[in-house]
This record gives structure tokens, sequence and C-alpha cells, in this order.
């Protein structure tokens, strides 16, 4: 952002209670929106920093521009710090199990009499009702959410190819802290914010569900579906590769016949309307297959992209490093990794007056901002050491 620029949410204070991708991801969004985001860490810090597999990349993807407290919540004096930084926050954000924060003392209901004006935004895997006992992941709302079964093919439910639910669910609490933020601006007061994965789910597949009451048919899983559009698809070609491409308006099925030598099937009255050619497929699909098996994924994508034709190479996610256009846009940008080596990460995908809110802080270090956090929350040098002491006696 140019520096005459203020981003939108400086000056607002996050004291984030939160871990794994739901709950950092409502922070992340408000931090690179400006907010200074605390993190209130373990003593050994975020679980996330050491996952394995497919949580290796957690942490830097969901931390940056954030400081980091370590703190024992299990010990009267972890609580009381942490009280004190509630004391002078505008939001506090946590995604633990129902009832953990209670205990604690830091549910809402507790902390609202000590900060009025306190927007508390909770991430849960269901919004109050009778599913609110269960344990949510991700993975378990998208099959009781019907986007498993949606996404794969028929009578194999497949999770989505990423952690749709807890990065959106985070996004929408962030955009609920946003629509509190201004509330309070009317009425002077805070309020609770609930997102839960289970209804960010449903809101996912709603498209489907209206599908159903619109033509009293239900959806077919993707694979299966009946497309609206005829040439909506991925075709394998020259050498093995494949390549995803569409043609979904009369207009752009005449550019692509006529790009292709199809003047044939242009001229064919079956084919004539997009209506025409979905009813079709079972027997111009295969024509176009045989057609296009020629050519390289290449030379098609020069034919589609000259003609402003809809296509997509079928890329990996390591290959997006090296893409053209997001490293021509600023879209990724160096991001310290959990064993000190720097990467590149994505941005958040929308401009502010062409740029890209970017990276202040880099993820940080355990503990990182403690004795500074602690400073100003009114400890003195000799407390801080004090209390740095004794909860290094506790990580032992």
């Amino acid at each position: 952002m140019p520096e005459s620029q203020p981003l939108p949410y400086a000056g607002v204070r996050v004291v984030e209670f939160t871990h794994m991708v739901m709950g950092p991801t409502c922070g992340l969004l408000l931090a690179d929106l400006g907010a200074e985001v605390i993190k209130v860490e373990p003593i050994e810090g975020d679980s996330t920093r050491r996952l394995l597999g497919s949580g290796s990349g957690f942490f830097p993807t969901f931390n940056r521009n954030k400081k980091s407290i370590a703190l024992d919540l299990k010990t009267p004096e972890g609580v009381e710090a942490a009280l004190r930084l509630v004391a002078t926050a505008d939001i506090v954000s946590e995604n633990f199990k129902p009832g953990t924060m209670k205990k604690l003392g830091l549910d809402y209901d507790s902390l609202k009499p000590l900060n009025p004006r306190l927007i508390y935004v909770s991430h849960k895997g269901f919004l109050p009702g009778p599913y609110d006992h269960r344990t949510a992941l991700d993975e378990v709302v998208q099959m009781m959410g019907g986007l498993a079964y949606m996404t794969g093919r028929a009578g194999d439910p497949l999770r989505a190819g990423t952690s749709v639910n807890d990065i959106m669910g985070g996004m929408f609490g962030a955009i609920g802290a946003m629509a509190a933020l201004r509330r309070r601006e009317l009425t002077g007061k805070g309020c609770e914010v609930q997102s839960a994965l289970f209804e960010n789910n449903v809101f996912l597949v709603a498209q489907h569900m209206m599908q159903f009451a619109a033509t009293g048919k239900a959806a077919d899983p993707m694979p299966s579906r009946i497309s609206a559009w005829a040439v909506y698809d991925v075709f394998t070609v020259k050498d093995g590769e494949q390549i995803f491409l569409a043609a979904v308006s009369d207009k752009q099925w005449a550019i692509f016949c006529k790009a292709f030598g199809l003047e044939e099937m242009l001229a064919d009255p079956r084919l004539k309307t997009n209506n025409d050619r979905v009813l079709a497929r079972d027997w111009m699909m295969p024509i176009l297959r045989s057609h296009l098996a020629g050519y390289s994924a290449a030379e098609l994508s020069a034919v589609f992209e000259q003609n402003e034709l809809p296509f997509a190479p079928i890329t990996r996610p390591q290959a997006l490093f090296d893409d053209p256009h997001l490293n021509a846009t600023g879209g990724l940008a160096p991001v310290r990794m959990n064993d000190g080596h720097m990467a590149k990460v994505p941005l958040m995908p929308f401009t502010l007056d062409g740029e890209r809110p970017g990276i202040r802080l880099q993820p940080p270090r355990i503990g990182e901002h403690t004795g500074e956090l602690l400073r100003e929350v009114g400890y003195s040098e000799e407390e801080i050491a004090a209390f740095e002491s004794r909860q290094a006696g506790i990580a032992r």
C-alpha cells in the first residue's frame, strides 16, 4: 500500500486465541488490512508450527503480520496477562472447543463487563443448536453438508482439495468482525460474532439445494452432472497432456468451430443452441475429443487465448510459485518458514488502489513479542523478567 494511504484497520487491536486454520484465517485477514493482531500461544508454541505433511505450511500461510505472546493459560499469571491484553483490545478471536474459553474466564460473558466495546469472534464447528456438542473438522462438515457428495463420483464422496470451510469460515468471522466494528461506531457497544464450519459448508452447497428447489430434481455429483454448458471439459490431448476447454455461449461455439475447422458441426441444426448441444453431448463430445487429440496443450492454449475462449492448463500447486501472472502482479511475497528459510506465499486476492495488502511482519517466533506486549499493559521490567522466568520453568 502507498505510505500516504493508511490500511483500513490500522489502530484496531485484535487478541486471538486461535490455532490450526479457521481462527488464524480471521486474524490473517484483519492483520493484512492493518490491524495489530496479537497471537496468544502456549509456551511451547502453536501446534501448527510442528505439523507434518499437509499441515506443514499452515503456520507461515495463516500467521503473517501478527505478533506472538507466549502464555500458559493454565496458570493464574497467564490468565491475568491475557485479561490485561483483552482490556486493550477491540476484537478477541478464538476457535477452541465449546466451553474451553469459559473455563478460563475468557468467554464473551466474562469479558464483556471488563470491556463493553469488545467484539468477540467465536469460530466453531456448528452454530448453537442440536449439533453444537459435536467435534467438527473441515472433512466432517464436507461429508455431512453435501460438499463431499458433490465433489466425488457417485458412490465415492471426496473432500475438496483444500481447507475450504476452515478458510471461508475464518473469512466470515472476519466479515462479522468488520460488521460489528461498523455497528459499534453507530451504537458504541461491542457484540459477539459467531462463525461455523457446518453453516459455511451449507452456504457453499446452497446452489445445489436451490437447484432441487427450482427443478424438483436432485443435483448429481459434479463429475456426473448434466452440465449447463455444452463444451466445458478436460480434454486429454497429444502426449497424454490434459487441458480444460470451454465454449459456453453460441458466439463462443461459432468461434471455436471456425478456429478448428469444424464448420460442418457449426452448420448442423442439431447443434444450433447451447441447450441443443447439451442434449447432444453423448455423441458430440467423442467427435470433439477425437478432433482435438492431435493438438498439444500449448497449441490449444494459443488458439483459445488468441480467440478469447476460456481454457486452463491442469496445474499442480507447486507450479504456481513460477506462475508468470502471479509474479508479475505481486501476488506472491517472501515469507519466513518454520525452519527459518524464505519462500513465497500468496497474498490476499484483492487490491486497494491497485496494491495488494502486503507483509509488514513475518510470521512471529514463539513469544517473540512477549516482553514488548507485557510492557505495554503495565508490567515493570522486574515483573516481566520474573514472568518470563516462571514461564520458562513451565516450558521445561
